[in-house]
Order: structure tokens, then sequence, then C-alpha cells
């Protein structure tokens, strides 16, 4: 939940290089109001706009195959979908 006095204060940090990579540094009030500590994963988005970086608590989805999520995957699925067996017979020496 997010403190008022801490959402609307503006805070200015720097650009620092940390090995090939480059990051800011958050203030300990804004990780704790996000409650976020070290190690916690977040999901960062560019604004519509591209001119602002938006970082929040990354949710934890189940995932199939590593690539999709499941709730994707049956929100893609048509309105009032049955899902059906189909028998194509026996075409040499099955046994069933």
């Amino acid at each position: 939940m997010f403190s008022p006095r801490l959402y609307k204060k503006t805070i200015i940090t720097r650009l620092q290089s940390w090995g090939n990579s480059q990051g800011i540094r958050l203030p300990k009030a804004l990780l704790a109001t996000l409650q976020l500590a070290e190690g916690s994963r977040v999901e960062i988005e560019l604004s519509p706009r591209k001119d602002a970086v938006i970082m929040k608590p990354a949710t934890i989805s189940s995932r199939v195959r590593g690539r999709h999520r499941i709730e994707n995957l049956v929100a893609a699925m048509p309105k009032g979908y049955k899902s059906a067996e189909f028998d194509c017979g026996m075409s040499g020496r099955e046994v069933w």
C-alpha cells in the first residue's frame, strides 16, 4: 500500500554502472512501501508514451512449457467451448 507522503515525493537518483549493466538504487522507504526486499522479483515495463518506466512487484503465475501462462491460454478459448473425444476407428490390430 502506498504511503501518501512517499507517493507525492519526487526522488532523484543517478544511473550507475554495475559491470556491463546500468542501474539505480531505490530508497529503503520506497522498497518498504512496495513490500520489496533484496531478491524480490519485479516486473518492469515501458509506459505507453515511452516517457516512463513502471516497476511493480511481479505476480507469480503458472506456466505451460515455460512460455505461456495457463490463464492466457484459457482466456483465448472460444466462449462456450466444449471438449469432445473422437474415435477414428480401428485401423490395425490395436487392442483397447
